[in-house]
């Protein structure tokens, strides 16, 4: 039964609004993690590119004359090349992609363990059931989010282009965005979207359904609460299963998102992900696919464990951030009546808020 419009009002905006404020809060989460652990996805991104076999088709003498480090030696190569600030190089697109990626995965993967799918009586969520949600809700949340994945990779790239005396592709992340689209045309901004949402399906299917079932049998079978321990020990285990099944299309997607490309945005030196897969096997062998992997599973146990951790954490107490539902109602209500301008109006008191905090 819904409740009257003016009782509805006076409810706090995280019951009003649920999936959005899950959106905002997941969205939110996302975007610390990921500042916190940026350094090594760009790491990560560099160790993929090393040794490429398909450069030598074009003539490029970077992969003969580049010696290969390992994830150390690439980050410390980074500072003393480029400069501290350059491990977050690529930073602001891949908040935006979080942003989109993250927030709505949250969304979609909850919406679907709670509506469609449904918990068994013991109000336990069956593993296949987690399985079939973690990577639908993945690839709709990547494939969404491409094109700030791709403009991302390009632009932590752009370091090593500028060190072999190549020119920069990008003077910013908007002009990114607008030479991408003007050379490729909206399908442009989606290039390697294939073996893209391929990582984001088995990254989840690894990632989530990992945390939920390690975290399931923690708390049932071991003297560990649902707290940060908990937490902890479940980002560890569901970080290394996403890394050891989403590493190769990890690596196939960096490479054709960084390839380069004619006047028409076509790649010059893959077809496919399946062409790309081939190269890389035959050129570099079979462990080339995991180029990468140590950040890539340092970066995920970190990332998941800030991530899920504040999620899990800020959620059940969301009532704390009534202070700004007066602000953010002020600002629904200016647009809905299409004020042009917004007057300085002190935010409305609801009832529960703590007027300290105002």
């Amino acid at each position: 039964m819904s409740l009257p419009e003016d009782e509805e009002r006076l409810l706090p905006l995280a019951q009003r609004w649920p999936r959005a404020s899950k959106f905002l809060l997941s969205g939110w989460a996302a975007t610390v993690a990921e500042l916190a652990t940026f350094p090594l996805d760009l790491t990560k991104t560099r160790l993929q590119m090393q040794g490429e076999a398909a450069l030598a088709r074009l003539g490029d003498s970077a992969r003969e004359s580049a010696p290969y480090r390992g994830m150390v030696r690439t980050a410390l190569g980074i500072v003393q090349e480029e400069g501290f600030l350059k491990l977050w190089q690529g930073v602001t697109p891949a908040i935006y992609r979080h942003i989109v990626y993250s927030g709505g995965r949250m969304v979609t993967y909850e919406h679907l363990r709670e509506v469609v799918f449904g918990k068994s009586e013991d109000k336990h969520y069956p593993l296949w059931k987690s399985v079939i949600g973690g990577m639908m809700a993945g690839v709709v949340g990547q494939f969404l989010a491409n094109p700030t994945d791709l403009v991302k990779v390009q632009m932590q790239m752009e370091g090593k282009r500028k060190l072999e005396g190549k020119p920069l592709r990008f003077r910013g992340v908007h002009h990114a965005f607008a030479k991408i689209l003007s050379e490729g045309g909206i399908r442009g901004l989606w290039a390697g979207w294939v073996p893209n949402i391929q990582r984001a399906a088995l990254v989840n299917m690894g990632d989530l359904t990992t945390y939920d079932t390690v975290k399931h049998y923690l708390v049932l079978n071991t003297p560990l609460e649902d707290n940060i321990m908990t937490h902890g020990l479940s980002s560890l285990c569901s970080g290394l299963v996403a890394s050891i099944l989403g590493t190769p299309a990890d690596v196939i997607k960096s490479r054709i998102m960084n390839q380069p490309r004619d006047k028409q945005g076509r790649g010059l030196l893959y077809k496919s992900s399946t062409d790309c897969l081939i190269q890389a096997v035959q050129g570099e062998g079979f462990m080339s696919l995991y180029k990468g992997f140590l950040p890539s599973w340092l970066r995920m146990k970190g990332e998941r464990f800030l991530q899920i951790d504040l999620y899990a954490t800020c959620s059940p107490n969301l009532s704390q951030w009534a202070f700004l539902e007066g602000w953010i109602e002020l600002w629904v209500e200016a647009v809905t009546a299409n004020v042009g301008k917004l007057k300085k109006l002190r935010p409305k008191k609801h009832l529960g808020v703590n007027q300290s905090l105002l």
